[in-house]
């Protein structure tokens, strides 16, 4: 049996999910014997894989950049989880939502000049800065997700929980097409 090929990515958000991710302490050293981690921020590999089995999301989309790769990871992913209370619901990065001010030309004004302490300037760095959406979107709001694992961010008690969960489902679907193909 090959091992299931799992995701982490990190949208808008502070990094607490992962944190919580690495928490797991030897429970890590347990799921690389089951799993192969094919992409994360924890690792070097600059290009989304094709054919992951799960992908844990963590943050909100923010930026040009976000919006495209959850629709290259939805496209290669089987099984999408959005993982802590940014993905889910845009928490504390779609605070800027509610100020009020319509795009995100707007944002970057009132950030970069208004309230600056500094020269009063927005950053202009094409291709190294990605261009803010107009509003920050939880992840269903682009892309199906097919589990939520709320939380901010949710424990590394519950991220094993159900990463338990579905290792156990996915040993079960296969003991059963065994048993119908076999």
């Amino acid at each position: 049996m090959d091992p299931m090929r799992i995701a982490t990515v990190w949208f808008g958000g502070c990094s607490g999910c992962h944190m919580s991710f690495l928490d797991l302490d030897e429970f890590l050293i347990e799921l690389t014997r089951q799993v192969q981690i094919v992409y994360s921020p924890i690792m070097d590999i600059k290009e989304y894989p094709h054919d992951v089995d799960l992908a844990l999301i963590e943050g909100a989309i923010c930026n040009e950049e976000h919006l495209e790769m959850v629709r290259k990871v939805r496209a290669r992913t089987k099984i999408l989880v959005a993982l802590g209370d940014c993905a889910a619901t845009g928490n504390v990065p779609a605070m800027r939502n509610q100020l009020g001010l319509g795009n995100a030309e707007n944002v970057l004004q009132r950030a970069y000049v208004e309230l600056s302490d500094g020269d009063g300037e927005i950053p202009k760095l094409p291709g190294v800065v990605p261009q803010l959406l107009d509003r920050v979107m939880p992840l269903h709001e682009v892309v199906q997700i097919d589990h939520y694992l709320p939380g901010c961010p949710p424990s590394a008690e519950r991220i094993r929980f159900f990463l338990t969960q579905i290792l156990e489902r996915a040993a079960s679907d296969l003991k059963a097409q065994d048993l119908k193909f076999g």
